[in-house]
């Protein structure tokens, strides 16, 4: 038994006392991630409307076998061409994760295994193209331990373009990155002035640019966990921690870099600690809460770009899903994700909901043969969804080595 643990404790921890915003990621032959965060499980009374529609097609494209092809596939997936990557968590030939591919008929390929050191550990995030490059973010590694940017061509080497230093810009890099004119954008979960993360710019050449240290407090957020949206010039994203409450908060970055709270989540039926980043719909922007709700099981939620938040779904825990750690994708005015329990196993859920907060569940994961607590948000390919579970599937790793997987609505 292999056991590794990466918990955001450091300067963050001893700062603000984040517990919750941690990771603790435990291989066996290169087994899933388990987040450390609680999925409370309660009976009261929730928003929103539920029912259950099982999918008219679900299928589990590939399994983790937990050994050199990878295991604990946390992030989304990237489709270029018809043919999807991903990076897991744990696994590969050193055991600190891989950038895979795998093709709609189950065909999968490990394109690189991080061996730490200098070369990275652990990703976390998605991959962004550019360029005919695949681009993202390693956790660990780098010339400080504090997490990479790299890059790697479809058919070539990885290269690190850039180290993460902790206090100078930041430690952790877990959100997806966005591509943005000729920059990528991000955060950071810890490191930077304050310790409490960084939004910053980063080229393709690798020149990085802070464009905001967290502070923490009543004051700002800290600990984002999720990338960035773009809408009308500004940036708009969430905090796991900070704010009012300590449970959060959604921001905008100016075109200048200057910061704005729009909403502080009060721990309440509000929500509470979102991990996820947030998608605009027509100029509005939706996204969900790990936690808190009517039954603190978590919420989907919608805010305006002036701040207005309303509460569309709240999650109560059983058969509708619980903990919404993964964001949400927009297909054709429907919203769809994925909760980490719930549903009628306790292993997850893949879910719809309207605008107007009635919620379907689509599929309930039933642990190993079948996937198990997805925590990514899903990929559109041509009205099939696509996705990945950190659990389930093969039973080579206790819990199971993580899927790939594809459902029609």
């Amino acid at each position: 038994m292999k056991a590794s643990s990466f918990v955001l404790s450091r300067s963050l921890t001893l700062a603000i006392g984040l517990v919750s915003g941690s990771v603790l990621f435990t291989s066996c032959g290169g087994s899933a991630w388990t987040p450390v965060q609680s999925l409370r499980q309660a009976t009261n009374s929730r928003s929103g409307v539920h029912r259950v529609r099982p999918a008219t097609s679900y299928q589990v494209l590939y399994n983790f076998a937990g050994g050199s092809d990878g295991s604990g596939p946390e992030a989304g997936l990237l489709n270029l061409n018809g043919t999807l990557y991903g990076t897991t968590v744990v696994g590969g030939s050193a055991g600190d994760g891989t950038v895979y591919s795998v093709r709609t008929n189950g065909a999968e390929m490990v394109l690189h295994s991080f061996i730490g050191g200098s070369d990275g550990a652990q990703p976390r995030g998605g991959l962004t193209k550019s360029n005919g490059a695949l681009y993202g973010t390693t956790i660990l590694g780098g010339s400080s331990n504090d997490g990479t940017f790299f890059t790697i061509p479809r058919f070539g080497s990885e290269t690190v373009l850039h180290s993460f230093g902790g206090s100078t810009d930041g430690f952790a890099p877990e959100g997806d990155l966005i591509k943005v004119g000729g920059a990528f954008l991000g955060t950071t979960h810890g490191g930077g002035f304050y310790s409490g993360g960084t939004a910053y710019t980063i080229t393709t050449s690798g020149a990085e640019t802070i464009l905001h240290n967290f502070a923490g407090g009543t004051g700002d957020g800290v600990g984002p966990s999720a990338g960035l949206v773009k809408v009308s010039g500004a940036l708009y994203g969430t905090t796991t921690l900070g704010g009012s409450s300590n449970t959060g908060v959604v921001f905008r970055i100016g075109r200048f870099g200057s910061e704005t709270i729009l909403h502080n989540f009060g721990a309440g039926s509000d929500g509470a600690r979102p991990s996820a980043g947030l998608i605009d719909v027509n100029g509005t922007l939706y996204g969900t809460t790990s936690e808190g709700g009517s039954s603190g099981n978590g919420t989907v939620f919608s805010i305006s770009t002036t701040g207005v938040e309303t509460v569309l779904y709240s999650f109560e825990g059983g058969s509708d899903g619980s903990g919404p750690f993964a964001g949400l994708i927009d297909v054709n005015g429907t919203l769809y994700g994925t909760t980490f329990g719930g549903g009628t196993s306790g292993d997850g859920t893949i879910y719809s909901i309207t605008t107007g907060g009635a919620e379907t569940v689509l599929h309930s994961f039933g642990g190993i043969p079948d996937g198990a607590s997805p925590s990514a948000g899903l990929l559109n390919v041509n009205g099939t969804l696509y996705g990945t579970t950190g659990g389930g599937g093969s039973d080579s790793c206790a819990g199971g080595c993580g899927t790939v997987f594809s459902v029609t609505p």
